[in-house]
């Protein structure tokens, strides 16, 4: 009987060694995968927002993009720019943070990428890239709820 007994905790043991390796596995924080920019050939505020954004912000704007879960800070609903500044769209302002004049305290050390200097090194000309910003602008006032 005492063999079945040392073999009983022997199996516990490695059962509990298992199930801690594996829950150390699952506990890791999530990480996001750095991707560089691909050339957007498009001046249409929704696409440079569907290709750009939507990975934090989501497919609505609501902050809940599948990346959005692994950031340290909660993505900003976009939806609701407007409302949190007494109806009236902040335009210079998200300008402002797209192309990093202004921080926004909740990105910390500059989470969320700023799009003026991608915009402009994906195209020849430069202008390109101030009129993706404004696109990008416009498309999100035309979401605001």
């Amino acid at each position: 009987m005492r063999k079945s007994g040392d073999l009983t905790l022997v199996c516990a043991i490695a059962v509990t060694l298992v199930a801690l390796s594996t829950a150390a596995v699952y506990a890791q924080t999530k990480q996001i995968k750095g991707e560089s920019a691909k050339p957007a050939n498009t001046f249409k505020g929704d696409d440079l927002y569907r290709q750009f954004c939507a990975v934090c912000h989501g497919p609505d704007g609501k902050g809940n993009g599948p990346a959005a879960s692994a950031l340290k800070v909660r993505a900003a609903d976009l939806t609701q720019l407007s409302r949190q500044n007494n109806a009236k769209f902040p335009a210079l302002h998200v300008k402002n943070i797209l192309t990093g004049v202004d921080a926004v305290a909740a990105h910390g050390n500059i989470e969320m990428p700023t799009w003026g200097d991608t915009f402009k090194s994906i195209s020849a000309n430069e202008t390109f890239g101030g009129m993706r910003i404004d696109a990008l602008v416009e498309y999100l006032q035309k979401i605001q709820r």
